[in-house]
């Protein structure tokens, strides 16, 4: 739940075990070196429901270990309350954003920005592929352009 005076953002993928998990480790790491982790309310989710409860891909967890980021997160589905109580949400793709796009207008009170998270890359690259069917280096290209759009996205935020 956010705080008042708080910031909020929810990173969404199709299945929250590869892009999204990754979005939401590199945030929650920048903050910490900034020292605003207080200001702000971070997690991940799902489009679909298919990995609810699992861990992350083991290649997207040893992606950001290579880069010393820790993660402990479980998969989990979007729900309509995330859509009343975030700020952001967060997306990777087209899909997702019609998905999110067409679950928001069921929700009355909908107060969540909804956006592509490469809409903030200064290298304009708009989509984070899916590297689930990928391999390892796959990982590595979702991991920086996750690290610059975080990085884009919480300068615009100050």
């Amino acid at each position: 739940m956010a705080e008042a005076g708080s910031n909020s953002v929810l990173f969404v993928c199709l299945g929250n075990i590869c892009r999204s998990p990754i979005a939401e480790a590199v945030f929650r790491k920048l903050v910490t070196d900034e020292n605003v982790s207080d200001n702000w309310a971070i997690d991940s989710s799902a489009v679909s429901d298919w990995n609810v409860g699992r861990p992350p891909d083991p290649r997207a967890v040893s992606c950001l270990r290579n880069h010393g980021i820790s993660t402990a997160h479980k998969a989990r589905q979007i729900t309509r309350e995330d859509f009343v109580t975030f700020d952001y949400i967060l997306c990777m793709d087209e899909s997702n954003l019609r998905d999110l796009n067409r679950k928001s207008n069921q929700v009355k009170n909908c107060k969540a920005k909804i956006e592509l998270l490469g809409s903030y890359d200064p290298q304009k690259q708009l989509i984070i592929e899916d590297p689930y069917y990928g391999n390892d280096s796959d990982f590595e290209v979702v991991y920086q352009q996750c690290l610059r759009c975080c990085k884009a996205f919480l300068e615009k935020t100050r």
